[in-house]
């Protein structure tokens, strides 16, 4: 019989899936099916026998990302991998094997380590207003996943923070340690440290941990920081069966400390290194993944993504457009413009949660959110409130809880529709743009999971599996177009994806003044891109700082990108030609080699 983890392949993912043993990385670009190689890799390796589940980690950055790891290799039939963050895993270690080593219970985690440091900080005297220490909190988190000590930040980071000069904010990082020492806490990045401080001191741990695992596969390995390559490497001890996967033209959290340099040198490090190659994107129309090729030619790792099905004589199920820019006046006219697109594309039939809309910052989105309201188009922010911790669905799970132990007068999907009725549920939204259209949206969302659950569900076993879903981060899709950053947006995707803001100052960013920094900013933008699936729109405006239109436009070229919409003449087309961009050409002269 054909192994069901070998099915649904191409030739490259198939490569990856088989090879099962020694090092192997693969080069995977955005949409080449990269989680879907991984969890296929880890159930062929049980399903041969080669790999035992309990002696399998996997490891991810997210909590979302490893709750869909398990999730997806549950329906390969596969339970008992250990799929866990970096520091899930860490800190499972760290409660294990703390009471043998300290003769004691381990230490409680901070919660807020904002609210920690404004301790700290009256400690010693001073007052830093909330986004000094926010910033002092990154900073700290910088330090340790880079392994510096305290004085060697201050020789790293001469500048200081805000206002506050390097001589002090090294001073608060000294009482926020002290601190939290007193308080028996650990920090997120303490326990990392912790546990590779633990492996490194104590054999037996280290041994122990050695016996337990012995295969070990890494996603999004561009984004390890040097800790946790330290500490991989620390619970790898000599195993030779680890495989990583990743993209370099994916590293948008370098100035949080990852680099991308492991996985660039990881076949050099490793003589006899497998290296694949997924270059194959399912997600994007050519057309998209032009611009995104063409964005990041001659970068280092750049994959040349190619379209499935591309120079085959089937003609496309139905035409494409274009990728576009378009260029506008003003921040307002430039959402009004957007708004107006995506309200014309939910009027000809697309579903709303198809669409998304990406920025740079996290201040580019309410005009955005007025913009679409005029339009009675419901959003949903990324990186706002959680849909589980929304105190509506919060009330109608524990609204659906109570009424579980009560005998049923009605069908299943029936009786969440009374419940979510008596909550507020009606049967016409109310108007955009408020509270109450979150709260009716969310409401909206639990029935349709209740009305698409499979026959037999109980109303018990549905609060069960909503429970299970918040545990997870599993959050159902409400019916309300998407406003996002590019960092949040990472890991996602849209059918219809509309990047504003392409301009110098917003992106690039301003602060990114260095090349390194400049290049961060278009992995950002080459990110955004390949969230798009069917259409990609790209737009800018001046602004009352007369800003100029990206450098990545004129890096991307007009060959791949058309003149949008009829502002266009005070935009993008007469742009290209004052920054002496030819038709037809990437005009790459503004690209650092």
């Amino acid at each position: 019989m054909i192994d069901p983890a070998l099915s649904g392949l191409d030739d490259h993912q198939l490569e990856a899936v088989t090879t099962l043993r020694g090092p192997v990385v693969v080069l995977a670009g955005a949409g080449t099916g990269k989680t879907r190689v991984i969890t296929h890799r880890i159930a062929h390796g049980v399903d041969t026998g080669a790999y035992s589940p309990s002696r399998v980690m996997a490891v991810t950055f997210t909590a979302k990302a490893a709750g869909e790891m398990r999730g997806r290799l549950r329906a390969l039939g596969v339970e008992g991998v250990s799929a866990r963050t970096f520091h899930a895993a860490a800190l499972a270690q760290l409660n294990f094997f703390w009471p043998t080593v300290a003769r004691d219970t381990a230490p409680g985690i901070v919660d807020n380590k904002v609210r920690l440091l404004a301790h700290a900080a009256d400690g010693i005297g001073i007052s830093p207003d909330v986004a000094t220490l926010r910033d002092v909190a990154s900073e700290i988190e910088w330090r340790k996943v880079t392994m510096r000590s305290i004085d060697q930040y201050a020789a790293a980071r001469p500048n200081g923070v805000g206002r506050l000069e390097v001589g002090k904010v090294v001073e608060l990082q000294r009482a926020y340690e002290k601190l939290k020492d007193q308080r028996r806490q650990l920090d997120f990045e303490d326990v990392l440290l912790a546990c590779a401080g633990m492996l490194e001191a104590e054999p037996h741990v280290a041994a122990s941990v050695h016996e337990q695992y012995r295969h070990f596969t890494v996603d999004e390995f561009q984004d390890v920081s040097p800790l946790q390559y330290r500490l991989l490497e620390l619970w790898r001890g000599d195993r030779r069966d680890i495989c990583v996967v990743g993209d370099a033209s994916q590293t948008i959290y370098s100035f949080a400390g990852a680099d991308a340099r492991y996985l660039l040198d990881f076949a050099d490090a490793h003589d006899d290194a497998r290296v694949v190659r997924l270059e194959t994107n399912y997600r994007s129309d050519a057309a998209i993944l032009a611009v995104a090729n063409e964005l990041m030619r001659g970068r280092p790792g750049a994959l040349e993504l190619t379209a499935a099905g591309s120079g085959t004589p089937t003609p496309a199920p139905e035409p494409r457009e274009t990728p576009e820019v378009t260029g506008y006046d003003d921040d307002v006219d430039e959402a009004r413009g957007v708004a107006a697109q995506v309200a014309a594309r939910i009027a000809a039939g697309v579903d709303p949660r198809r669409i998304a809309i990406l920025y740079r910052a996290h201040s580019q989105s309410a005009e955005l959110v007025r913009a679409l309201a005029r339009h009675e188009i419901a959003t949903t922010v990324l990186g706002g409130r959680r849909f589980f911790d929304m105190p509506e669905v919060r009330q109608a799970v524990m609204a659906l809880r109570g009424a579980s132990v009560a005998p049923l007068e009605t069908g299943f999907a029936d009786a969440v529709r009374d419940v979510l009725r008596s909550l507020g549920l009606t049967n016409e939204p109310p108007q955009a743009g408020g509270a109450l259209r979150d709260a009716w949206e969310a409401r909206a969302a639990l029935l349709r999971l209740a009305e698409e659950s499979p026959p037999g569900t109980t109303l018990r076993g549905f609060t069960d599996e909503l429970q299970a879903r918040a545990k997870a981060q599993h959050e159902p899709g409400m019916r309300t177009v998407t406003l996002a950053t590019l960092h949040a947006a990472k890991g996602l995707e849209w059918d219809h994806v509309h990047l504003l803001g392409f301009a110098e100052g917003l992106l690039p960013i301003s602060y990114a003044t260095t090349f390194e920094q400049v290049d961060e900013e278009r992995r950002l933008a080459y990110v955004g891109i390949t969230r798009a699936g069917r259409t990609l729109s790209l737009s800018w405006s001046r602004g009352t700082r007369e800003r100029q239109p990206s450098r990545f436009l004129r890096e991307i070229g007009s060959g791949t990108l058309r003149a949008g919409g009829a502002r266009a003449s005070t935009g993008a087309a007469s742009s290209r030609a004052r920054s002496g961009s030819g038709s037809g050409s990437a005009a790459g002269s503004a690209r650092p080699r």
